[in-house]
C-alpha cells in the first residue's frame, strides 16, 4: 500500500537557556559578554514510521513525549535537526488552537482568512460559507470578534473549515479535547466520514477512548523515543497498564 507519509531516523533538538532572563536588558548584558549559555534538548530521537494512505494514525505519550513536535515536523512548521519526511498530498494541519486566525477580527472575517492560509480560493470559501457556519453551531456568534471566544468555540471554526473539502492529510493536535461533548462527537463522525474517502489522519489525543475508538494504528512516544507501534488496541493496552 502506498504512504502518505514516510518519516526517516528523525531527530529534532532545541537549544533551550540554562538560566532565567527576566528583561530584554539582561538578554543583551549576557549577550555581549558572551555569557549566554544554552543546554541542547532532545524532543525526539531516531523516529522512523510509515503511515499508510487512508489510514488513521494516533500518537499518544505523556507531555513532553515528543507528540506535538513530531506533528509540526510533518505539517512543516518544523524542519528537523536530522532525518527525513515524505509527505503525500495536501495536508490540513489542526495544531495549535487559534493559528491561522487573527483574534481581533469576526468569525466571518476569520473563515475567510483561514481558508485562504490552507489554501482554498476566496469563491470556495463564499460557495462553502454556509455549511462551515451550519457544522460548528456558531451562526449566532459569526460578527463577534475571536477573541471574545471561548477554546470550544474556537477550535468549531478551526474544525468547520479545515474538513470543509476533503484534504489528503487531516493532522489533529488535542483539538477535539476541547468543547462539548456533543459536538466531540459530531468532529469524530465526520473523521469516519473523511477516511472512508481516502483521507488520511493522524491524531494526538490525552484520550485513550477516542483514540481506540477512530484508530487503525498507534504510535507511543516516550521522552522523544518509539516506545511502540502497531495495531492501536495493543499499543493501547501496553500504555494503559504501563
Amino acid at each position: 500500500m502506498e504512504n502518505a507519509i514516510e518519516i526517516s531516523n528523525v531527530d529534532m533538538h532545541f537549544n533551550m537557556s540554562k538560566y532565567k532572563i527576566d528583561s530584554i536588558k539582561e538578554f543583551l548584558i549576557k549577550l555581549f559578554k558572551h555569557e549566554l549559555m544554552y543546554e541542547d534538548f532532545i524532543a525526539l530521537k531516531d523516529v522512523s514510521l510509515e503511515i499508510p494512505k487512508g489510514d488513521v494514525f494516533g500518537i499518544i505519550g505523556l507531555n513532553g513525549s515528543g507528540k506535538s513536535t513530531l506533528l509540526k515536523i510533518v505539517s512543516g512548521i518544523l524542519k528537523p535537526t536530522k532525518g527525513s519526511i515524505k509527505v503525500e498530498g495536501v495536508i490540513a494541519p489542526l495544531i495549535e488552537l487559534g493559528a491561522g486566525f487573527d483574534m481581533e477580527l469576526t468569525a466571518r472575517e476569520n473563515i475567510f482568512l483561514n481558508g485562504s492560509v490552507l489554501g482554498f480560493s476566496r469563491q470556495t470559501m463564499k460557495d462553502r460559507f454556509d455549511e462551515i457556519v451550519e457544522f460548528s453551531e456558531m451562526k449566532e456568534f459569526l460578527d463577534v470578534p475571536m477573541k471574545n471566544y471561548s477554546s470550544g468555540m474556537i477550535a468549531r471554526i478551526a474544525f468547520s473549515v479545515a474538513t470543509i473539502t476533503r484534504p489528503d492529510i487531516l493532522i489533529v493536535d488535542e483539538i477535539l479535547a476541547v468543547g462539548d461533548f456533543r459536538f466531540q462527537e459530531k468532529c469524530e463522525l465526520r473523521i469516519n466520514q473523511l477516511m472512508s474517502g481516502g483521507t488520511t489522519v493522524v491524531i494526538v489525543s490525552h484520550s485513550i477512548d477516542q483514540i481506540e475508538r477512530l484508530c487503525k494504528h498507534c504510535m507511543w512516544l516516550e521522552h522523544g523515543k518509539i516506545k511502540m507501534i502497531g495495531e492501536k488496541q495493543k499499543v493501547c493496552d501496553s500504555y494503559k497498564n504501563s
